[in-house]
Formats: structure tokens, sequence, C-alpha cells
């Protein structure tokens, strides 16, 4: 038992916190203790409660039981506000960030520094945000616009965003799902030098590899409930999985070789303009996907990647190229006409393209199917109990967790049960060809495996997959011909049986190519 005078150990401790939602109990008498300079992780399969239980710790939610302390001294959080002034900071799995603004204005709102005549002393600002970015390793623009930088920069600028406000506690929620192998190496060194500063990390991650690198400690939460708190050096990535979802996993992808059939998808010198430099986004780019194959674009982020998959799905247009589905050239169509010729696109940002978040779970499964005679009468009204039957269909397939169900809004479930609804509905419409980017971002080991399954089970369907992928080893687990790009070019094609991530990390910098 620990005494009194022993209580300031912890720098934060959250005492049998219950938190509760319409149709579920999030957090379920969890008690979490976070010692002065250690860095902690929050393990979880996806609705297991822990983005809840740090939106409790930041001022967002307020619990219904239990109490948190601060240094021994119990403390009421009503608001993020709150949380700030006792140097509480948090980088959330789905950036607060304001769009139309810049970096830097994002940086200091709400902070803002200002002269004794009530001015805004922006070049002070400015100046700590450069240095910070330099100490840090985060190369951010602070005069780019949110709108216009990637997933991985939004990333960084929350982050500063926190070091900014010096707080003493900071909470990473996912920090690492939209980073490259490179950033999250540079982000882990970059924790590691804040816990030896001082701060105390609590840090959520589905990520094993990560937790076993740089916690010290980690405490597994299953459906809302508290498991138990393990010290990272003694258990493996295996016990730590078997806690977490509660029977073994399997880590490697089960898959027979490819049998490559006809061209499904077929694109011939693609160009796309950039929004935010003079260059070329995506620079004449050509290349094929067949049946029954999975092709994966890799490359460090920001490379043109995501205007790629604009250019291809019609969310840009192409300054020039051609773009071929099934020998129908689909260049200049539509998005629902796309669709309804068998594309399917599981996006890279699952808020702007994604779901329509206030919108019920069950209408965002048939965002691209409702006017079909299954789900929409000849007069034009909505057949509702078919789209209750189908989306309750997909929900239990794919282990889709929500509060009230079908009629869950979408905005209220956890970042990992939105991917997964997305991902149900782009499968379950048999495409001809699968744009599928980033499709295990944020979720946990056992979503993993079974995402990669069905990406499989599509391939051996004698569909087209196209993954984009930022993560080394699903690249190379999942694929069967990668592609790296590079400066918005494709610079070298690999067989994953063929190459490692020591090759691969020299195509993705751009230190070697071959003409592809």
């Amino acid at each position: 038992m620990l005494g009194k005078e022993q209580t300031s150990e912890y720098a934060i401790e959250m005492l049998h916190i219950t938190k509760k939602f319409p149709g579920i109990i999030a957090n379920d008498d969890v008690t979490i203790q976070l010692r002065h300079g250690e860095i902690h992780a929050l393990l979880g399969e996806n609705g297991a409660g822990k983005s809840t239980l740090m939106s409790v710790l930041f001022g967002l939610y307020q619990p219904e039981e239990g109490k948190i302390l601060k240094d021994g001294k119990e403390v009421t959080i009503h608001n993020p506000n709150d949380a700030n002034e006792l140097g509480i900071g948090m980088v959330h799995q789905h950036f607060k960030l304001v769009e139309c603004f810049t970096v830097l204005d994002n940086i200091i709102l709400g902070v803002e520094p200002v002269g004794r005549m009530g001015f805004l002393r922006k070049k002070e600002a400015r100046e700590k945000v450069i240095a910070l970015s330099r100490k840090y390793g985060l190369q951010v623009d602070p005069d780019a616009k949110i709108e216009d930088i990637t997933v991985g920069m939004q990333q960084r600028t929350e982050i500063l965003k926190m070091l900014y406000r010096d707080n003493e506690i900071l909470i990473f929620d996912e920090p690492t799902a939209v980073l490259t192998p490179q950033e999250i190496k540079e982000l882990m060194q970059i924790m590691k030098n804040l816990a030896a500063e001082g701060k105390s990390i609590l840090f959520i991650s589905h990520k094993l590899a990560e937790i076993m690198e740089v916690a010290d400690r980690c405490s597994v939460l299953r459906k809302g409930k508290y498991i138990g708190t393990v010290n990272t050096a003694d258990v493996t990535m295996e016990e730590l999985s078997a806690m977490m979802v509660g029977r073994n996993v399997n880590f490697h992808v089960e898959k027979k070789d490819a049998v490559p059939g006809d061209v499904v998808l077929e694109v011939s010198h693609m160009t796309v303009a950039s929004k935010t430099h003079g260059k070329k986004a995506v620079n004449d780019v050509s290349f094929k996907v067949r049946r029954g194959e999975i092709v994966c674009i890799a490359g460090i982020d920001g490379n043109g990647q995501s205007e790629l998959v604009y250019g291809l799905t019609g969310l840009e247009p192409l300054e020039s190229g051609e773009i071929r589905m099934n020998g129908e050239d689909i260049t200049r169509a539509s998005i629902r006409h796309r669709s309804v010729a068998g594309m399917s696109h599981i996006p890279e940002d699952r808020h702007k393209h994604g779901l329509v978040l206030d919108y019920s779970l069950e209408y965002n499964i048939v965002l691209q199917t409702y006017f079909e005679s299954r789900f929409t009468d000849r007069i034009g009204f909505l057949r509702r109990r078919n789209i209750r039957e189908y989306a309750n269909g997909l929900i239990d397939q794919y282990d889709v967790r929500s509060g009230q169900g079908a009629i869950t809004k979408a905005r209220s479930m956890s970042g990992g049960n939105q991917q997964k609804a997305i991902i149900a509905r782009e499968i379950d419409r048999q495409p001809e060809v699968l744009v599928a980017v980033q499709p295990t971002r944020g979720l946990d080991v056992g979503a993993i495996e079974y995402i990669h399954r069905q990406l499989v089970a599509q391939r051996d369907a004698g569909k087209a997959v196209l993954l984009v992928s930022l993560e080394m080893d699903e690249v190379l687990d999942v694929s069967d011909r990668i592609l790296v790009m590079y400066e918005g070019e494709i610079v070298g094609q690999l067989d994953p049986k063929k190459t490692n991530p020591e090759e691969m990390g020299l195509y993705m910098s751009g230190a070697k190519r071959e003409e592809v």
C-alpha cells in the first residue's frame, strides 16, 4: 500500500472512473496511475474506452463516478481550459484544427501573445514555434493552411500546439496512426526526450511494437473495463495482444501466391497539380492493376499518394493523363459513375471523405447505394426497414461496435469503429477495383488481422486491389507487388518476397530509383 507521503509519486491518478453514454458504459470503474517522468501506454480494442478515458482527463467529458488526482491532490476538470491550467495537453486522434487557419494560427489559438495595447505579437509566437519545431524535428511550414497540408503534417501541428503551451502531462491519442516509419521513429525519440525532461506521457496506441519500444508501463482496457497494468519489460507482444482482445492473434497474413488476370485499372501518364507548391503533386504516373492481385503504393507521406488517389476516385481533376476501368475511359467521369461502374474507395481521411458524421450508422452504410431499388421505392421514398436490416447484417459481420446499433450517430463512435463501418460498406459492394488507403489506420490488432483477411479474400475472388499504405509491415505482408512513390513519381517496382525495409527505405527517400 502506498502511504500518504508517497502519493506524489504519481503525476496523475484517475481513480474508479465511470463514464456512460446512451446504450453503453464506455468506462466501467477504471483506475489508471501515471508516474512522474514515465511513458504509460493505454492499450485496448477499438471502442474499449481509451479515448473516452483521456477525454475525461482533458475535461471534454465529465465522469458519472470517480475522481482525478494531480500530484496527490484531487482536482476538478470542467473543460480543456482547466486541463491546460493544470499543465495537461492532448493530441487528439481526430485533430482539433481550424482548416482555413494557418499552422501558426492553430498552434497559438486560445493563448495568443498580445502586447499592452492588445495587438497580437505573432513574431515572437512564430519564433517559439520554429524553435520547438527544430528542437523536436517537427518540420512544419507555419504559414501553410491546414486544409492544404497532409494528415501527417496536421499531426505535427497538434503536437506543436501542446508543446507551445508548456504542458507537463502529455496525452497522445493514436499519435503514430498517420506517420511514416521514419516519422514514427523520430516521434518515439521525441517522447523519450520529453520523458527524460520530466514530462509525464499517456500514450494510446494499438501498435504493440511501439508500446514495447517506448512505454515503461502499459494498462489494458477491454470493453470499457480495466484488465490490468504491466511493466513492458516483463511481457511479450503476444501476451499483451491476448490481454487486449482476449485471444491469441496471428500477426502474419496467411495467403496463397497471387494469380493475376485481366487488367482492371489502367492509369496512363497521370499528372495532378499541387495545391501547396509549383511542382506537380503527381507527375506522369502510369501503372496497371490486374484481377487477383494486391498492388501497393508505398512511400513517405506527402509524396503524391493522396493526390494520386484523389485523381483516381474523382475527388480532384487530372491536369493530363487517362484512367481506364475495364477498358472504359473514366478520366472525367463523376464520382457516382465510378462508384456504380465498380470502384470502391476506403479514404485516407474518414471524416472528410468517408462519413457524414451527423448521419446515423445505417445511413452512412448506404451512402453510395441508397438509390438502388432495394433501398428506395419507385416514388423515391427510402425503404427504411431494408436499410436497417442490411446495416445490421454488416454491423454484425464486421463487429462494428456502437452504443445504439444502426441508429448511432457516426460522430459518437470511436475512430476504429468508424473505420470498420467504411470498410464494411466498401467491400460489401463487391467492387471491380478496391482502392484502400490506410485501411487499418487506428485499428487494433484483432481488427487489422480481420481487414487483411478481407483484402486477401477480395483478391482471391478475382477483384483488383490497390492498397496505399504508410505501414512498412503492412506493405511487405499484404501486397503482391509494390510501387514506390517519391516526389510525385513512381521510382521503383518491388517484389515483397525479394525486398526488405532497408531497400524500400532507399527508394522512399529518393536515394535509389529505376524506370518503371
